[in-house]
């Protein structure tokens, strides 16, 4: 366990916090007994953020009408991209932990089978559409919600680029992989794997996805050594569709435990920045939310300090320190430079 008891007692405040965190942070910061985290966590469906977010669906089960976009909205909008739609909506009532084995659960997939179309070619909801990410996130949500998501599985597997990643333009002929699109298909594949065991050829990429980001730090270019983009380096959430280091280190943490493979010592730097940018009081801020319609917020605001962020970054440390306790920076920060 990392962090101190006051942190610990702020993620499970029952006055401020939500069902939706302190379930995870019996599981994977206190080692809990299943029977006390899965109470807690059957309680996202009837109270707090999961509770909202589901009575915000709409009668035939999508959200804001639309699979990735919401109904009244269109590219060229002078309103920023919404996060209201199906898609989005899904993927925080992953994040959430919805169990995926109640009834509820079961009549929103059917209702979205039934009647949700991506707005790229009206192709059912289940079956994915044409861009990595986009399929990648539909895997993701559909692997974890108990969906067969074969078809778009095979579909990406075929689709790694030449240097191991994704890339959301390769079908205008982009031949380099994305940090944003390979984050969105690696989560995908390590949903299908969880759910199936995965294929040969699912397992390859997940492999290869990941290769693509420890080659690069996380977040640099392989060709200069600098930040890819700056904004990899915020403490972002919710993620959406944009990658980040906090992001990535969440993904290798859950892939390390579903594969009982030790952490690879390229995450180091990654690892220590993370560490640096604890507060003094022991939390973690939001150092960003991406503009756009969204049903609620989830955090007091950027620059406060961030339940969501801080329940990542102290499960993540609390695997890394346990893996490699003799890891120079495993008592220490470290700031990229």
């Amino acid at each position: 366990m990392v962090g101190d008891a006051a942190t610990l007692d702020w993620l499970l405040d029952p006055g401020q916090s939500d069902p939706a965190i302190r379930w995870q942070v019996l599981r994977d910061l206190q080692q809990a007994p299943e029977s006390a985290w899965s109470a807690e966590r059957a309680r996202v469906e009837t109270e707090g953020v999961g509770a909202r977010l589901l009575a915000a669906a709409d009668d035939d089960g999508q959200w804001d009408g639309g699979a990735h976009f919401p109904a009244d909205w269109t590219w060229g909008s002078d309103e920023p991209q919404p996060w209201t739609s199906t898609s989005h909506s899904l993927t925080l009532l992953r994040t959430f932990g919805l169990d995926p084995s109640s009834a509820r659960a079961a009549e929103m997939v059917a209702l979205i089978g039934a009647n949700c179309r991506w707005e790229h070619d009206n192709q059912p909801y289940w079956e994915g559409e044409v861009e990595p990410c986009i399929n990648g996130t539909a895997v993701a949500n559909g692997s974890y919600f108990g969906v067969d998501m074969s078809p778009v599985v095979d579909r990406l597997t075929g689709e790694v680029l030449a240097d191991g990643g994704w890339n959301c333009e390769a079908e205008y002929g982009s031949v380099r992989s994305s940090f944003d699109s390979t984050i969105n298909v690696l989560e995908g594949l390590h949903e299908f794997e969880r759910a199936t065991g995965g294929t040969e050829a699912s397992r390859d990429a997940r492999r290869s996805g990941e290769e693509y980001l420890l080659r690069r730090s996380l977040f640099r270019r392989l060709s200069t050594g600098a930040a890819a983009d700056e904004d990899y380096l915020r403490l972002l959430h919710p993620f959406r569709w944009h990658h980040s280091v906090l992001r990535a280190l969440d993904h290798f943490r859950e892939a390390s435990l579903l594969t009982a493979t030790p952490p690879d010592a390229r995450l180091d730097e990654s690892i220590g920045y993370l560490r640096s940018r604890r507060l003094d009081d022991g939390r973690w801020p939001l150092d960003h939310t991406l503009p756009g319609r969204s049903w609620f917020d989830l955090d007091a605001g950027e620059g406060e300090p961030s339940r969501w962020v801080t329940l990542r970054a102290m499960r993540i440390l609390a695997w890394w320190d346990a893996a490699t306790p003799g890891s120079s920076r495993a008592r220490g920060p470290a700031t990229p430079s």
